[in-house]
């Protein structure tokens, strides 16, 4: 049982005014479905921009617990820095991006099963069939105290490449560790093709 950590302070830029991570997929939002695919794991939190932002009401009639991010808007290096700090003690903590929507429950099962039988490893990370890394990441807490010193847009990039040789990739069956949707365009292709 693992702390995972839901990223879901960004502002969607991309996405001309529409909040991605509310958008309802098989009738839930795309928050919701993330939360319930990390629910039985372990304690879920979700770092979210404030109190009041609209996508609190997608944790309603969760257990998840929301982790506010005073500086969101300076970017996603900032909101790790937060929202790491706010994690309770663990051995190792899970972060996952809140738009990989092929991502599934027992795709992050696997990945913590992973760490279990590799553990002379210091990262976990989710990886295409061919080997290409992407996500859900586990960090030992052993690098927590590299994420205070987060900030811009470059995400926990520098603490991977850092231990890239202590780094385990865990091949998922396709491209799920990496398919974001990150336009209206991602949107309308991945909703014509998977029929939601």
């Amino acid at each position: 049982m693992i702390p995972i950590l839901i990223l879901a302070a960004g502002q969607s830029t991309r996405m001309q005014g529409i909040d991605k991570v509310m958008i309802p997929i098989s009738g839930v939002p795309l928050l919701r479905r993330q939360i319930d695919c990390a629910t039985g794991i372990g304690p879920v939190f979700v770092a979210l921009p404030g109190v009041d932002h609209p996508r609190m009401s997608a944790l309603h009639g969760t257990t998840a617990t929301p982790l506010y991010v005073r500086h969101a808007a300076k970017g996603i290096g900032h909101t790790l820095r937060e929202a790491v700090g706010e994690l309770p003690p663990c051995d190792a903590f899970m972060i996952a991006l809140c738009d990989l929507v092929s991502l599934t429950n027992n795709d992050l099962q696997d990945l913590v099963h992973a760490m279990v039988s590799h553990p002379n490893h210091v990262v976990w990370r989710g990886a295409t069939c061919d080997g290409k890394p992407g996500h859900p990441v586990i960090f030992s807490a052993t690098l927590r105290p590299a994420f205070a010193n987060l900030t811009g847009d470059q995400g926990a990039s520098d603490i991977i490449h850092a231990h890239k040789a202590n780094t385990y990739l865990h091949r998922f069956i396709d491209d799920r560790a990496r398919h974001d949707l990150d336009t209206p365009q991602d949107w309308a292709a991945w909703i014509k093709k998977s029929g939601q």
